[in-house]
Parts: C-alpha cells; sequence; structure tokens
C-alpha cells in the first residue's frame, strides 16, 4: 500500500505525533498510530519517527497504513422500511443512525446485513462482499431513500445513471440563515480536509462537486430547502451548505456546536428518488415522508413565525 503523506500544519506545534496522527487519519486510533510508529511505518521527513515525538509544524509525515482486514457481512434479521421492490432492484427507506455498510467499528446492523436477510443472497455482488447490491449511500446520520440492486445487470444500469445523472437524488434540509435569492448553485469541488483528515472541505484540486438548492420555507434565521445532487461526494450537502455559510441545523461536524436538544443529528432527509427502471426503461419516481424528528421541527418553527 502506497503510504500516505501528511503536512502538519504550523498549529500542530508541541502535539504528540501519535495524537496528531489519530486525529488526521480516520483509519487510526491513538494506540494504531503508536504501533505504526514502534515499528518503523512512520516517517517524519524521511526518517523513522521516535516514539515519543512532539511537531514542531511543517513536517512531512508519511504513514504506512495497515492492509484493511476483510469484513464478512452477515445476514441479520433488521426490520427494512421498504418503498418498492421487484426482481431487479429494491428502494428503502433508510432511518437516522442505520450505517449502509460493514466498516471498521460497524461490523453489523447495518443496511447491508439487513438486505443480505431480506433478500435471501439475491444482491449484486458488484460491491463486493462489504457493499453487495449498493449502488450508492447516503450517510449514517441522514435519513431517507436509497436504492440497491439485486443483480449485477441491475447495478450496471443504476451505476450508469449515477453517472449520467439521469438517477435523480432529491433531499430536504434546514440550513441556518436566510437566504436571499429563491434558488441557486453550488459548484466547488470537494475534498479530504488537509487541517482534519475526518472531514471533507472545498478545496483546490478536490473532486468535481455540484449541488442544486431551492427555497421551500423561510423561517427566521433557518430556511426549509430541497437540494438536488448533480454529483455524490461524501458528505456533500452538508460541506456545500457550510462552505456558503449555511450549516445544517444539527450537523455535529459541519455545523455549530450548540444545537436544539431535541435534535440528535442533522435535520437533513433523502426524500425524493428518480431513475429509470434498469429492465422496464420506464420512469420511476419515489419519495418518502420526513421523518418525525424533521416534522417537528418544521411545525415549532410555523408556529412561530407564522
Amino acid at each position: 500500500m502506497e503510504p500516505l503523506i501528511l503536512n502538519a500544519p504550523a498549529e500542530a506545534a508541541g502535539e504528540r505525533l501519535d495524537a496528531y496522527l489519530a486525529a488526521a487519519v480516520p483509519e487510526l486510533t491513538r494506540s494504531l498510530a503508536q504501533k505504526l510508529i514502534r515499528s518503523g511505518q512512520v516517517l517524519l521527513n524521511g526518517a523513522a519517527a521516535a516514539k515519543s515525538c512532539r511537531l514542531d509544524g511543517g513536517e512531512t509525515i508519511a504513514v504506512t497504513l495497515p492492509e484493511p482486514e476483510p469484513i464478512e457481512a452477515l445476514p441479520e434479521n433488521i426490520p427494512l422500511d421498504i418503498v418498492y421492490e421487484d426482481a431487479d432492484l429494491i428502494v428503502i427507506n433508510k432511518p437516522k443512525g442505520m450505517v449502509v455498510h460493514p466498516a471498521p467499528g460497524h461490523a453489523s446492523g447495518t443496511l447491508v446485513n439487513a438486505l443480505l436477510y431480506h433478500c435471501a443472497g439475491s444482491l449484486s455482488g458488484i460491491g463486493g462482499a462489504e457493499r453487495p447490491g449498493i449502488v450508492h449511500r447516503i450517510d449514517r446520520d441522514t435519513s431517507g431513500l436509497l436504492v440497491a440492486a439485486k443483480n449485477d445487470f441491475a447495478h450496471q444500469k443504476l451505476s450508469a445513471q449515477l453517472s449520467d445523472h439521469s438517477l435523480a437524488r432529491t433531499y430536504e434540509c434546514l440550513a441556518r440563515g436566510r437566504f436571499r435569492e429563491d434558488a441557486g448553485t453550488v459548484d466547488a469541488p470537494i475534498g479530504r480536509s488537509p487541517q482534519d483528515r475526518k472531514k471533507m472541505a472545498v478545496i483546490a484540486g478536490g473532486r468535481p462537486a455540484v449541488t442544486h438548492w431551492r427555497v421551500l420555507e423561510r423561517f427566521e434565521g433557518l430556511t426549509h430547502l430541497a437540494c438536488r445532487l448533480e454529483t455524490g461526494r461524501t458528505h456533500q450537502i452538508r460541506v456545500h451548505l457550510s462552505h456558503i455559510g449555511h450549516p445544517i441545523l444539527g450537523d455535529p461536524v459541519y455545523g455549530t456546536k450548540k444545537e436544539d436538544p431535541n435534535l440528535h443529528g442533522q435535520c437533513l432527509h433523502a426524500s425524493g428518488l428518480r431513475l429509470i427502471h434498469p429492465r422496464t426503461g420506464e420512469a420511476v419516481e419515489f419519495h418518502a415522508p420526513l421523518p418525525e424528528e424533521f416534522t417537528a421541527a418544521l411545525e415549532k418553527l410555523r408556529r412561530i413565525y407564522q
């Protein structure tokens, strides 16, 4: 595996190397970072790093990460909110808090585990053993619609639609601040944040990312938006809205620290999905109502401001 190259910022001066690595690299815990340092898998300006090294800021750090251990996804009898299902595809209304596929720290209880049980093995294999049937993902703390493929033919057709944007995904969210215009577009590249490897950010040289937004309702200090994705980068809507000064209400990563105690995560819901059926060639459209928590927040705002 090619080493991961990091450039320690000036503000990292005085910080222990293992602590910095654990904060900067999502795959690392502090204990694993220490283990890599001891085994010579961490180079500081080209030389093996000392165990108790503290940074001066400005160093180039090369980290050789261990190969990820394979995760075997097993069927689990987890209830699913099925919006539509046939022999080729299944559309799920995913609840907030459910991880889409197994990953380190989330080996069970995922949507994939539930799909393996429900579909009894009838899922496409293109995504590999960890992501059978998964065509696209939504964040753990985002609720709403997601389509999975039940065979490779459907998976290939749906993936092509993702690429040419004929698979349309619409989200609703509550964003901070008041939008002057009724609609607009954020066209800004997204990549891993150089300051915090656990976050995404708008950066030069990032992957192209386009989000179209439209105002549904305005309140004092908050705006109810519909957002349509033209691309599907990690955390795209959350990053783009934060970038233009309107972070999503309840977002613990890209929003403000103090939020409504009645909210558990961001007010972001994948409410609409439009695609061409891979077998029939017909356009089909699906909708998922807003979750109770989101609806309650809207009703509260309407009582106050309307």
